[in-house]
């Protein structure tokens, strides 16, 4: 069975709890962002691109049997890992689950204090977006 989105989130503070430095953890997210692959049949366009990153980020998405199916990129490492723990996180769930999910994980994980101001910022563009396309399919 499928985790909940809570359980997920632990399972992610528990995998960045092992690591015992900041660079640890940061080599993690980039190994998270290398398993992260966008579909060949699926173009990157430019209404896709996340406003507010500060490196190039693609989120693009479809519904399957009510479920938002999320499909990301982006050209920086650290970034494409922190786009991956998003969508192992939020794709594959419905728009009601999302909206319901309080993304705290993310202080509990210590990112919101150890990413650069542009990449946190980056951050909660990527949430905004999953979270305003939950939110227009939910009212669809």
């Amino acid at each position: 069975m499928n985790p909940s989105m809570n359980e997920k989130a632990d399972m992610l503070e528990s995998d960045f709890a092992m690591f015992d430095s900041w660079e640890e953890k940061y080599e993690y997210l980039m190994d998270l962002g290398r398993d992260l692959h966008w579909p060949k049949n699926r173009a990157q366009t430019d209404n896709m691109l996340i406003r507010g990153c500060q490196s190039r980020v693609w989120l693009d998405h479809e519904m399957k049997d009510g479920k938002m199916v999320f499909y990301a990129s982006s050209e920086a490492l650290i970034v494409k890992g922190l786009v991956a723990m998003l969508l192992s996180l939020y794709s594959g769930r419905t728009p009601a689950e999302i909206l319901a999910f309080k993304p705290d994980f993310i202080d509990r994980i210590g990112l919101s204090q150890h990413l650069s101001p542009t990449r946190s910022n980056g951050l909660l563009s990527m949430l905004n977006t999953i979270q305003r396309t939950a939110i227009a399919l939910q009212n669809a």
